[in-house]
């Protein structure tokens, strides 16, 4: 994990690379040669981080094209989200399916092995009498994988990812309205994992946090622009540029995270986002302030996949 010396670095994230993705995404998926030039470039930038998936559209096979020569950069992935199969699917298909699964994503990836593979959906830990967890560990076992982790949604998913020896990254959603994990022993359990590198996702909750004109989800408890007003009053009194350096600034500061993951589809959010991830995290008082100006927001707003529900 992070330590309180280092705030937690830059995650080039590519599901804007390989489809339209995103509340707040206003200009669609970019062309191939812009998606190989905002690769490139964070690379050149020194980001040393990318994540993908195979359920990203052609962001594999983008990160591929772009990065063939590249050293130096650790490329997380995701399996197939292997929605297609019921319980009652018997374990030889599975382990066909995660297979041909990891070959297709090292095929698109240019690569012999895969740095780091993530399950797309917690539950394939334990689902199909686990054997899913138990083909990806046959994989790495071989050499194919080499770092094994699970991207999580909820605590408890954190939690059961975590008491498995062979987990060694998460990803998990995290944000300044997010104190889910903290009131969960998440942040207990990842202590005494000091080994598992953790990145966390959506710390500007798809870009509704960053003060646009995003829509925003209607969700008990919370108006939206009383939010943005204090989320802009905040960002003034603690001398951060906007609400999204404010927000990042404030997951980039938490000891427990070592890596954000942000998407942008284009070179100007890039240059900003590199610009932003140059400037001082948050001091524990900082962190404090905002805490205490923030209210704690709801699962219905923090899970995107519930805000159609909610709508």
């Amino acid at each position: 994990m992070g330590t309180s010396h280092t705030s937690a670095e830059l995650v080039l994230g590519t599901a804007q690379l390989g489809m339209a993705y995103g509340a707040a995404n206003r200009t669609g998926q970019p062309s191939a040669r812009d998606a190989e030039l905002i690769l490139r470039s964070a690379v050149s930038a020194g980001v040393k981080w990318i994540d993908t998936a195979a359920a990203y559209g052609t962001a594999e096979q983008r990160i591929g094209a772009a990065l063939l020569s590249a050293k130096g950069v650790r490329i997380v992935t995701k399996l197939a989200t292997l929605d297609e199969y019921s319980e009652e699917t018997d374990a030889g298909t599975l382990r066909t399916a995660v297979m041909e699964s990891v070959r297709r994503s090292c095929a698109r990836l240019g690569l012999d092995r895969i740095e780091c593979l993530l399950l797309h959906r917690a539950h394939h830990m334990t689902a199909h009498r686990g054997a899913v967890w138990n083909a990806v560990k046959q994989l790495r076992d071989e050499g194919v994988l080499y770092d094994l982790g699970v991207s999580v949604y909820s605590p408890n998913e954190a939690l059961t990812a975590l008491a498995d020896r062979d987990v060694r990254h998460i990803q998990l959603p995290f944000n300044a309205l997010d104190w889910r994990w903290r009131e969960s022993g998440v942040l207990e359990a990842l202590a005494r994992r000091p080994g598992v590198t953790v990145h966390a996702r959506s710390a500007l909750l798809q870009g509704l946090l960053a003060g646009g004109e995003a829509n925003w989800p209607r969700v008990e408890g919370i108006d939206p622009a009383e939010l943005k007003a204090r989320l802009r009053r905040l960002a003034r009194d603690l001398g951060r540029d906007s609400p999204a350096d404010l927000c990042l600034a404030y997951v980039r500061a938490q000891t427990w995270i070592d890596g954000v993951v942000v998407g942008m589809e284009s070179l100007s959010q890039l240059a900003l986002n590199l610009a932003l991830f140059k400037r001082p995290a948050l001091t524990a008082d900082e962190i404090a302030a905002v805490d205490k100006a923030l209210p704690h927001a709801s699962e219905s707003l923090l899970n995107p996949a519930l805000w159609a529900k909610a709508a």
